[in-house]
């Protein structure tokens, strides 16, 4: 729960590293809140039309959607890429299958051009 917070409290930061940690635990709980607000929006009857997502869901996911993008894009930085790459998504099927490859990799070992590495791991 503290990663979670951790990329909450750097809500619109874009520059540095974040490690796989970090990304991979915001992914949880963020995936964990998202069907939770799901669920909340069926209980509560608030969904919209045929949809499973309603009015909770999607104002937690506006809320969220600016970190998520922050982490994503630091967690490109760690491993040496540049944040543009997160536009890579936009090429059907193969670019999300890269994209994911990307953040499954393994930090850059000790500084690169967007900060010092997080793990605090020198080489």
């Amino acid at each position: 729960m503290s990663w979670y917070l951790a990329v909450l409290k750097k809500y619109a930061v874009f520059g540095g590293r974040a490690r796989r940690k970090e990304y991979w635990f915001f992914f949880l709980f963020n995936f964990i809140f998202m069907i939770v607000a799901m669920v909340l929006d069926r209980v509560l009857k608030t969904t919209i039309g045929n949809l499973g997502y309603g009015w909770i869901y999607s104002l937690y996911a506006l809320a969220i959607i600016i970190p998520s993008l922050a982490v994503a894009v630091r967690r490109l930085h760690d491993i040496g890429k540049s944040g543009w790459w997160i536009l890579i998504a936009l090429v059907p099927l193969i670019g999300a299958i890269w994209l994911l490859v990307l953040y499954v990799k393994d930090s850059q070992p000790g500084e690169n051009q967007y900060g010092p590495n997080p793990k605090g791991v020198a080489a």
